[in-house]
């Protein structure tokens, strides 16, 4: 019995030669293509006439250009076979026969053919992040014209390309397309769907169990980590996502390293488990330091800070410091993110006693005499005790978009002293001026305060463009001695302008700009006043020697530049000024003092960089010829 793919022969006429070929059909569906067999040499025949049957037109010229048979010269079964085959690989057909036919001549061969229909559309299925508009761009010049698989091929290399070019690093075309008699085309596709978020706990060299065999427990709880994740299981897997998600985990500070792996889901391996392994790291410490400040002189430190209490990433932290000039204590409570609040809401709670010796009263410059002596001789020490609460939140529309608008509410109570070196209260100075609003020394403060910030920088520590705005007020609530009714307001604004004016190394290079100012409307304590002068306000004079006033104005300009690697310098002008205002202020401790009110300090520094930010070192010569260094961390705005 012939097979499907055989026609039988009827027995020739008499006056016929029978042919090698005979009248066997070959057929070749697109499943089917295969190379011709290479065994034992096949039989020639002369071949009459050659005809293309089912297309006419480009699409019959396509098919004579591509096939080697050829009337007038012989052919084999094989080379039929190549022949088909070739007509398969131009993409215009969907189905290719040759049907050889004996004739008085020799053979007639036929090449029946059906054409791909004409593309109307292209559908996905399997797509969640593939626009439509996107996949008509690549498949639009394509419709209405008779399908083509190779040329539909290189459309479905730049969906593939789509995918990556925008992340979708598992998403991909999977299968065959499956074409329609109507010219419609569905292509499936397998975008990378998440099906889990698993958090794995590994030692600093990767193993994910311990020395018994037994799985490695961090302290962490998992929804501390999985919070900072936007993937979510049924998202599409997105390189920039994840990447973001690292960044957001690790920098909550309690990770010695974080990495990320993708392992296919069991029961589905289109789709895939995101893993989160994680390095935990010490948590708690204990440190001991010291240093020497322009406004503090040498001082020494004790601090201790546990940053994950309970694996929840709250922060507990205690710190004593000890100075020429200052001692304080400090205690405070941390929640980062207080659970369940979608836009990361935080407060913090804090007790302390801080005594220091205010520039309000008295400089770091043991000649200046300026400075405020009380009755015995002694410089006034400011005591502060209290406490206090601040809740912080970002006005953003999720908890993983970095905001740009952040707003803080906060109450603190203090009892402020004014002491003498032996701890006993001095409500007036040497000249009879109050220290304090009430008499007897000591005077409470219960503050309401509210703050909100508006962050554009490009880099928060070393900014190079964009703009930084904070606004705060404090409203105080008249109790307790002196009943203190005051209302303090004050605007920082600075803005960053890239500039490319040197050419020693590349690096961050930038004009700044700052500008703030500040106003206390109602009763006003000297230790509340606005002291200028000093490392962050005008350079090139002692801390606070400029003036302590209600009102004030503030302004500087700096050009920033790299000279190497790991070293900055600065060129900058500081301006600044009380309006006159130092007399409003509860004894006067500026006017009496003849501090000027105002002041222009302008000079050079070096940036030395450091894991704590820029170590600052800067040399500044006022507007009275006077000259000084400044020092402190980290960019002055």
């Amino acid at each position: 019995m012939p097979s499907p793919e055989e026609e039988v022969p009827e027995e020739p006429d008499s006056d016929t030669p029978p042919s090698a070929i005979e009248s066997e059909e070959f057929t070749l569906s697109q499943s089917q293509q295969t190379e011709p067999s290479t065994g034992e040499a096949e039989p020639l025949v002369l071949v009459a006439e050659v005809v293309v049957s089912g297309v006419d037109g480009e699409l019959e010229d396509q098919v004579y250009q591509v096939i080697t048979t050829q009337a007038g010269r012989t052919t084999t079964r094989s080379q039929l076979q190549r022949d088909i085959n070739a007509i398969f690989a131009t993409g215009f057909f969907r189905n290719v026969k040759a049907l050889p036919e004996d004739t008085p001549l020799g053979v007639r061969v036929t090449f029946e053919v059906e054409p791909n229909p004409v593309l109307t559309s292209v559908t996905i299925e399997g797509s969640q992040v593939l626009p439509e508009s996107e996949v008509d761009r690549i498949f639009s010049e394509q419709y209405g014209e008779t399908l083509n698989l190779k040329i539909f091929e290189g459309g479905v290399e730049q969906v593939n390309q789509w995918y990556q070019d925008n992340g979708y690093v598992l998403g991909q075309v999977i299968g065959a397309p499956q074409v329609s008699d109507d010219g419609a085309v569905t292509l499936e596709v397998a975008e990378g769907e998440v099906k889990d978020i698993q958090v794995r706990f590994v030692s600093a060299e990767g193993e994910t169990t311990d020395e018994e065999g037994n799985l490695i427990e961090g302290r962490t709880r998992e929804y501390i980590i999985t919070r900072e994740i936007q993937l979510q299981p049924g998202d599409i897997f997105q390189r920039e996502t994840a990447e973001k998600d690292i960044r957001r985990v690790f920098g909550l500070g309690i990770f010695e390293d974080v990495t990320l792996g993708l392992e296919p889901a069991p029961d589905d391996p289109n789709k895939a488990n995101v893993i989160v392994n994680i390095v935990e790291k010490s948590t708690g410490s204990l440190a001991f330091g010291g240093g020497v400040s322009s406004a503090s002189g040498l001082f020494g430190t004790v601090s201790y800070q546990q940053q994950n209490i309970g694996g929840n990433n709250q922060k507990l932290g205690g710190e004593f410091q000890v100075g020429e000039r200052l001692l304080l204590a400090d205690v405070s409570f941390t929640d980062p993110w207080v659970g369940g609040d979608d836009h990361r809401l935080s407060y913090t709670v804090n007790a302390f006693r801080r005594r220091a010796i205010s520039v309000i009263f008295d400089s770091d410059d043991e000649n200046d005499q300026r400075d405020v002596d009380l009755p015995n001789g002694d410089n006034p020490r400011v005591i502060r005790t209290g406490g206090g609460v601040s809740f912080t939140r970002p006005f953003i529309p999720n908890p993983f978009v970095e905001p740009e608008w952040t707003a803080s509410l906060g109450i603190k109570y203090e009892r402020v002293e004014i002491q003498d070196s032996d701890g006993d209260t001095e409500p007036r100075d040497e000249l009879g001026n109050k220290l304090t609003i009430d008499d007897s020394g000591e005077d409470d403060l219960l503050t309401l305060q509210f703050g909100i910030i508006n962050d554009r920088r490009n880099n928060r520590r070393q900014p190079t463009s964009g703009s930084l705005l904070r606004f705060g007020t404090e409203q105080s609530i008249p109790i307790g001695s002196a009943e203190i009714a005051l209302n303090r307001l004050r605007a920082n604004y600075s803005f960053y302008i890239p500039v490319d004016f040197t050419s020693f190394i590349d690096g961050p290079e930038a004009l700044a700009f700052n500008i703030q100012g500040g106003h206390i409307i109602g009763d006003l304590p000297p230790y509340e006043a606005f002291p200028l002068g000093g490392t962050n306000t005008v350079r090139g004079y002692d801390e606070g020697s400029v003036g302590a006033g209600r009102t004030f104005l503030l302004g500087t300009v700096e050009y920033r530049f790299p000279v190497f690697r790991f070293l900055g310098g600065a060129l900058f002008i500081d301006a600044a000024t009380v309006f006159d205002s130092q007399s409003s202020v509860v004894g006067n401790p500026g006017g009496v003092r003849e501090k000027p009110g105002d002041g222009i300090g302008y000079g050079a520094g070096i940036r030395v960089q450091s894991p704590l930010g820029p170590i600052r070192i800067d040399y500044a010569i006022n507007d009275e010829g006077d000259t000084r260094f400044h020092f402190g961390i980290g960019e002055r705005f």
